[in-house]
């Protein structure tokens, strides 16, 4: 059974050490800057979002526990932000750990943010992916997700 939770303050160290780490990577790939420049640009964009840390009314950190009791086997991280006004959620960041893949823990996951969401009025779900990321695609196509634009950039 998955559970989608709040992030805890204990946990919020963690979770940015391992945001920055894989956000600041992808920024390199994606944009072509150093890794130094990516890690300064992960790290401005998570403080810009949690300026006081789990302390904000725009943005919810969860974890996604599998077992039937929280904070006993912890498999991933959520993160979004709701727009009542527009009925919907963004996913910034989701993510199961590297030896919790291939369990279903991603599929079920965004089965439960669903059943949360609709629960309080939220219609849709949006998220960006990177072209690289051919895992996350495939998962977000299997859940329902369809691509509705393309994001491009020219380094010149």
């Amino acid at each position: 059974m998955i559970q989608l939770r709040l992030m805890t303050a204990s946990e919020y160290p963690a979770y940015c050490d391992y945001f920055i780490d894989d956000y600041s990577q992808e920024i390199a790939k994606n944009y072509g800057h150093s890794i130094d420049k990516s890690i300064g640009l992960a790290k401005q964009d998570l403080l810009r979002c949690f300026p006081n840390g789990l302390e904000t009314d725009e943005h919810e950190l969860l974890c996604i526990d599998f077992g039937s009791k929280p904070n006993t086997s912890l498999v991933g991280y959520l993160w979004h932000s709701v727009k009542e006004s527009e009925k919907s959620t963004f996913i910034y960041d989701f993510f199961i750990f590297a030896n919790s893949r291939n369990h279903g823990y991603g599929t079920l996951a965004i089965n439960a943010l669903e059943s949360q969401l609709k629960s309080i009025g939220i219609t849709q779900i949006k998220l960006r992916v990177a072209y690289h990321n051919q895992r996350a695609l495939k998962l977000y196509q299997e859940v329902g997700f369809a691509i509705t634009g393309y994001n491009m950039s020219k380094v010149i």
